[in-house]
């Protein structure tokens, strides 16, 4: 099988039809792993389906096995023009943990211990804003609105735009930041690029936070500290700029405070 020419193929059809660019990111690479795998087939209509099945086995984990599956079929159906190739195929039960979170104290004295003002507001704005990692490192100065008091979010995941709110306590910290820093267009730049690293953002919670934190506990601390303190689940949504109400509800589950005000029926 030509796996390069197929793998072009997917490539050039999996940007024009996913706004996502870690979607494509991801259904790419699944799809040039899964052509490299059958490399021995002409052709990738002739793949056995039984094959296909041992090849989604192979994957470590429920959630893996079911990704591939998504990205075999877009590529089945969008650039082989086999859709109903594997529709046999069932998608497998995704795995439903409940998101971890930081207890809101040990968080916020944490931050206020740290003395590289670069670090602490990147982490603060992972706690007080719930931004994902991306949407810090894309973070332009521009996108900082401080008379209206909000933070503009741009193209962020599903290449949507959305606002949150910026605390009093957070502008300070940006603009003591600004002054010593003087970033330029973007708010945090690395040391040898315009943008601050991801795996940097990382690295720092796990330095100044715990060895056992990474940068998304931020997010999911900011969510149920912000259900406990009365905010409606819809404008939590909004915020956090989920697409479902059910994705937001999650947090009530892991939510200790609001957990201890059940009264037991016995």
């Amino acid at each position: 099988m030509d796996c390069r020419k197929w793998s072009d193929k997917y490539s050039t059809d999996c940007k024009l039809k996913y706004n996502s660019e870690s979607t494509q990111s991801n259904y790419i690479s699944c799809v040039k792993s899964f052509l490299t795998h059958f490399s021995s087939y002409r052709e990738p209509k002739e793949i056995p389906n039984i094959k296909i099945k041992e090849w989604l086995l192979e994957a470590k984990t429920v959630n893996t096995r079911k990704h591939r599956l998504c990205a075999i079929n877009s590529f089945y159906k969008i650039t082989v023009n086999m859709p109903s190739k594997i529709t046999k195929i069932p998608y497998p039960k995704s795995e439903k943990k409940l998101p971890k979170i930081i207890e809101t104290e040990f968080l916020k004295n944490k931050i206020m211990e740290i003395s590289n003002l670069k670090h602490k507001a990147i982490i603060m704005l992972g706690f007080s804003c719930g931004l994902r990692v991306s949407e810090v490192i894309n973070l332009k100065i521009e996108d900082i609105d401080s008379k209206r008091m909000i933070i503009n979010i741009r193209n962020a995941k599903g290449r949507k735009d959305r606002i949150v709110v910026l605390s009093e306590l957070m502008l300070e910290t940006l603009r003591d930041y600004y002054k010593k820093y003087k970033p330029k267009e973007y708010m945090f730049n690395g040391q040898f690029s315009a943008i601050y690293s991801a795996k940097s953002c990382n690295q720092i919670v796990k330095k100044y936070i715990g060895e056992q934190y990474h940068f998304h506990l931020l997010r999911h601390s900011h969510a149920t500290t912000m259900l406990e303190s009365g905010v409606d689940m819809t404008i939590i949504q909004k915020l956090l700029g989920h697409n479902n109400i059910k994705t937001t509800q999650i947090y009530g589950h892991v939510s200790v405070n609001l957990l201890s005000k059940i009264k037991m029926p016995i």
